[in-house]
């Protein structure tokens, strides 16, 4: 999951205040409410969950509100059998309009009860928030693309271009089976479509209430690990030489940690630095503009560089997150190891990271090897298209006047890189947003604003039938 850490860009910006839910639930959000509880209480964690339970009870909702067996396909795969999808079709008008693609995990990460000040799977409205495990990450948009869909379908709406939903499993969860990665591997033909809205976008309180930013998510990194290991014949303690392979380890390690990949600047975050540096107008900010002005600005980068957000959203960054070594208390150890997590720019290949890590290192002695099957995968970078940029700034000064929409590139990852190598662009949408806190994702006590849910699914039904025509 990646909910777009957007920067909090100042004091002086203007904003809408975010008020709190005080009226009486319209008879729709009414159902709707129904509908994300049943997707918060429908535990689906890789320990003790079910995705296929879940994406059954939505193919009911679907077929419920008039959606045929042809527009429904559930999907699984023998081997992990509870980790099943579904993809739904509302047909367009026009054959001659590619589709376009709503795109949503509904896995969550584990969550244990004896944590949790709440039980983590039954939602609980407090305090104007809704609390359990995936209502922020991601069930909250799930359940505004299920309703969509359900509207549209009972009201008699017949988009112009065709409307696809995937739900998947294996975002969160489990590097075994990724249903987004299944789909764009086995049935591309389920998803094909345009351009795809997925997760990541969104926008930042100042966490009392007002909304600040708003971002489009346009183009993510890649996450990959490497196993960087050292090996040697070992012996016994009482004897130590200084070619230990423990040593060998922490001496390529620092390396690691004093090099910097080179900066790197996209349209996307080249857009972002000169936006948001313009709206901060502090030392900061206009370190933020001159980096988007000229990429070889060393003073400007140095003062990014101190921030590690930005740090980050300037380059490839890698770094050691497991350890482990030695075989008994009394031996001169035979393996060392590392797990080191590399988040990979846009355009840059693991295999170039691999090649990178190597060459820092500098000893032969130590092996450097992709542990995960994306080898041949490269996240690239979708374009701003003014067609999906304008819809959505249009209706943010419908909904929220005053707030600016920011494309952002995000430092994490999501299931759109899978989309993007078969040639569908993927943007994470404004309209829910979080707190500075991050609202307990992939934490204790997850939650969202209702506030956001019931604004966002507003803002984003209208958003769907903008593109869709």
């Amino acid at each position: 999951m990646n909910r777009t850490i957007g920067m909090l860009l100042g004091a002086s910006m203007l904003a809408t205040p975010v008020a709190a839910q005080d009226i009486p639930l319209r008879p729709d959000q009414t159902r709707f409410r129904a509908l994300y509880q049943e997707l918060v209480e429908t535990d689906t964690s890789i320990t003790t969950g079910d995705c296929t339970a879940l994406a059954a009870k939505v193919a009911r909702h679907l077929k419920q509100a008039g959606f045929t067996d042809d527009q429904l396909t559930p999907f699984s795969v023998p081997d992990h059998p509870k980790e099943g999808g579904l993809v739904a079709v509302l047909p367009g008008t026009d054959k001659a309009a590619k589709p376009m693609l709503l795109l949503g995990h509904i896995d969550v990460v584990t969550a244990k009860r004896e944590d949790w000040t709440r039980d983590p799977y039954k939602m609980v409205e407090e305090k104007g928030y809704f609390w359990g495990r995936g209502s922020a990450d991601m069930k909250a948009m799930d359940a505004i693309w299920i309703d969509s869909l359900i509207r549209m379908k009972e009201s008699g709406y017949r988009p112009r271009r065709t409307i696809k939903l995937a739900l998947t499993c294996g975002e969160e969860t489990s590097t075994a089976f990724n249903g987004a990665q299944w789909l764009s591997q086995n049935r591309p033909d389920l998803i094909a479509a345009e351009f795809a809205l997925n997760e990541g976008g969104g926008g930042r309180t100042d966490g009392h209430g007002k909304l600040l930013i708003a971002n489009l998510h346009v183009g993510e990194k890649l996450a990959v690990n490497y196993r960087i290991e050292a090996t040697n014949p070992g012996g016994h303690s009482s004897v130590p030489i200084r070619d230990n392979a423990i040593y060998e380890l922490a001496d390529a390690l620092a390396k690691l940690r004093d090099y910097d990949f080179p900066l790197q600047l996209s349209d996307t975050t080249r857009t972002y630095f000169a936006r948001a540096g313009a709206a901060r107008g502090d030392d900061l900010g206009k370190a933020m503009m001159a980096i988007a002005k000229n990429p070889g600005d060393k003073q400007a980068e140095a003062v990014l560089n101190a921030d590690r957000s930005y740090h980050s959203m300037l380059r490839t960054t890698c770094v050691a997150t497991l350890l482990d070594g030695g075989h008994a208390e009394n031996a001169l150890p035979q393996r060392a190891g590392a797990n080191v997590n590399c988040r990979i720019f846009p355009g840059t290949s693991p295999r170039q990271v691999r090649d990178t890590l190597a060459t820092v290192i500098a000893d032969p002695r130590m092996t450097v090897k992709l542990t995960d099957d994306r080898g041949g995968v490269v996240a690239k970078p979708p374009p701003l298209d003014p067609k999906i940029v304008e819809p959505a700034e249009k209706l943010l000064a419908k909904y929220y006047p005053g707030v600016p929409l920011i494309p952002v590139m995000s430092t994490g990852a999501t299931d759109g890189v899978f989309l993007e190598q078969i040639g569908i662009p993927v943007y994470g949408p404004p309209g829910l947003y979080g707190d500075p806190d991050g609202n307990g994702t992939h934490g204790l006590n997850e939650h969202e604003a209702v506030k956001a849910v019931y604004t966002g699914r507003d803002y984003l039904f209208d958003l769907i039938k903008a593109y869709a025509g």
